[in-house]
């Protein structure tokens, strides 16, 4: 006889506690078999093995999996494509039902409608969870029922639907884990990948980061920002202790995680922002494209301090400072009039907290052809941008010490490269 379970498949929700999903896989009346898959489909596109982002996941994992032996529990986790798992792991329990919490990214979407299709071939319930943000798909919406597509509008909506419920923690019993032999996580260089320096610490809310998020957040050499996004991206923190923290301390720093929402509801309603432009006519643009010239913007090496500091910054440690992905991304698209969807992919393969919505989104905004753009006529002036953020050289000449040697051969002017841009936008609209 195979014992009777059900199942709650970890994806962007690494934790144990405050957990949506989890919650009501421990309160459906059967053992919770916890498990996480290594999706082939996924980690097969990674060219580079030493990904930070791996590591971290498994350092989570493996986290995850000592707290569950304390309770007599372990972690299934399996690697390969998500249907060919769930088969094995059908044939080896009596599986009652699935749970897990929604993604939203087109992907995901497709692989979760082919596990619901292939569980209810067999009678077994596929039931997910709205959990890792406050408002989903059609929460927030205009009057007529439609998409907001500018953030003001969809930011105030967001806030005056908000209420204590939304944002309250759930309370997960680890007493109702499936009962067996504890399982060793599979080594990480058996899923072809190698360790690399990030080092997994369970993210904490700083009060003396957030409580001034908003006076110091735009001088990157203060580093006064949360570092919370890898958190947010894995599921690691949850997004109701974030909101809850937010409102109590700082509401620009609760604005940030609607614009987080905001873009992820655009991905969910616009799929189509994966490949283009959100306003069609910016495909229009005629990009330069030049290889050797994003080379040097990638590498760090565009005689601009301020990108090249931040591209450096990027290379090294997997993080850039917001301010300065504003200026570097809009270096890109506008100076050197590359599309943005070669920057959008380059940080993709470079950022520790990579989201698709979220990175489609920004993207989108600097470039101009995105939902609630800045206006293609808004060229951040690097040199200006320096002197406002970044005065004293403090953050370039962390990351980029050897500056002098560079800005006496900019890759472009900035007056020329903005003349260029406008006249090049102009024309393509």
């Amino acid at each position: 006889m195979k014992d009777k379970v059900v199942i709650f498949w970890f994806r962007r929700d690494l934790r144990l506690e405050d957990n949506v999903g989890l919650q009501q896989a421990v309160v459906s009346g059967y053992p919770v078999l916890p498990i996480f898959i290594f999706d082939s489909d996924i980690l097969e596109k990674l060219e580079v093995k030493q990904d930070r982002r791996v590591d971290y996941i498994y350092q989570v994992l493996d986290a995850m999996n000592s707290v569950l032996h304390t309770h007599g529990s372990t972690l299934y986790i399996d690697y390969g494509k998500p249907l060919a798992i769930f088969k094995t792991i059908i044939a080896l329990y009596d599986v009652q039902g699935v749970y897990c919490n929604r993604d939203y990214e087109p992907q995901a979407i497709k692989r979760d409608e082919l596990i619901d299709s292939y569980l209810k071939d067999r009678g077994i319930q596929f039931n997910t969870y709205k959990d890792q943000v406050i408002f989903e798909k059609s929460d927030i919406v205009k009057d007529d029922s439609t998409p907001y597509t500018v953030y003001t509008p969809y930011s105030k909506k967001w806030k005056s639907l908000l209420a204590p419920q939304n944002y309250a923690s759930v309370v997960v019993s680890a007493e109702h884990f499936y009962k067996t032999n504890p399982l060793k996580i599979t080594d990480l260089e058996v899923l072809g990948f190698q360790k690399t320096d990030i080092i997994f610490e369970k993210p904490n809310l700083e009060l003396e980061i957030i409580s001034d998020y908003d006076k110091k957040r735009d001088f990157p050499a203060l580093d006064h920002t949360t570092h919370l996004g890898i958190a947010l991206r894995f599921g690691t923190i949850s997004i109701r202790s974030c909101v809850a923290f937010a409102l109590k301390y700082n509401e620009i720093w609760l604005s940030e995680l609607i614009w987080r929402e905001f873009f992820m509801q655009i991905l969910y309603h616009y799929p189509r922002v994966v490949t283009d432009s959100f306003k069609p006519k910016y495909d229009s643009i005629i990009w330069r494209n030049n290889e050797a010239e994003f080379q040097l913007w990638c590498s760090g090496k565009t005689g601009y301090p301020i990108v090249d500091a931040g591209m450096r910054q990027l290379n090294e440690t997997g993080f850039m400072h917001n301010r300065v992905r504003m200026i570097t991304a809009s270096f890109l698209c506008k100076h050197l009039l590359i599309d943005w969807r070669w920057g959008e992919a380059y940080f993709a393969q470079k950022l520790l907290d990579y989201d698709l919505a979220a990175n489609n989104g920004n993207w989108q905004w600097v470039a101009g052809c995105g939902c609630d753009a800045a206006p293609y006529f808004r060229i951040f002036n690097p040199t200006a941008q320096t002197l406002k953020f970044d005065a004293d050289l403090s953050y370039i000449k962390t990351w980029n010490p050897d500056y002098e040697k560079y800005i006496q051969i900019p890759i472009v002017s900035h007056e020329e490269a903005r003349e260029r841009a406008l006249r090049v936008y102009k024309q393509a609209l």
